[in-house]
């Protein structure tokens, strides 16, 4: 536990919880730690407001808390968010610059999610999904071979277009079989461990 009478200020990492980008840096007091903990909203102590702050307390880009936890030393907090929306206060996307492509995955993923969960009737996604499990099967296995050919040529725009289909693809027969990417991803975590 942070020990905010040694330190009565403390850094605050601020991270993206699907793609892990790190949006932003703040300081607590324990105050603003508690009301965090409570409300599950983000709050600094702001040093030149000189009180508490509720990040979107103006612009309503709030940040709301999925995980809170502390290092090892106990003298900083790594809080995990879905962010409303963009977060720094220039209009970037974080205040470490614009969203990396890293982690897109997972945030596809949820847009896959809602196309099909919301049944948007002018989605591709949601009309292949419609068609059943054989359908968007057998998709991902054009996808596949069309990949494969690409793989023999050596025009890697025309492979990555390909991979990108085949990626896309394969999220949405994770969806119809409702198998998160992060199950995926445990996996092979559990194989990469085994490898010597």
């Amino acid at each position: 536990m942070i020990d905010f009478n040694k330190n009565s200020l403390v850094p605050v990492i601020i991270q993206d919880n699907k793609t892990l980008q790190v949006l932003m840096l703040g300081y607590m007091n324990e105050e603003a730690f508690n009301k965090t903990k409570k409300e599950r909203i983000v709050t600094f102590f702001s040093r030149s407001k000189n009180r508490l702050w509720t990040k979107g307390e103006e612009s309503g880009n709030f940040l709301m808390v999925i995980s809170i936890d502390i290092d090892c030393d106990q003298d900083t907090i790594l809080i995990k968010v879905i962010p409303k929306n963009i977060v720094c206060h220039t209009g970037s996307f974080s205040c470490f610059g614009e969203k990396d492509s890293k982690g897109f995955l997972y945030e596809l993923e949820e847009k896959i999610g809602h196309r099909i969960d919301g049944k948007v009737e002018d989605s591709y996604t949601y009309s292949l999904y419609r068609r059943g499990i054989n359908k968007v099967a057998q998709k991902v296995g054009e996808e596949a071979v069309e990949l494969v050919i690409e793989a023999k040529d050596d025009n890697d725009d025309l492979f990555k277009n390909e991979a990108a289909d085949l990626m896309y693809h394969f999220l949405i027969l994770l969806k119809a079989k409702d198998i998160a990417l992060e199950d995926v991803e445990k996996i092979l975590q559990l194989r990469n461990q085994r490898i010597v």
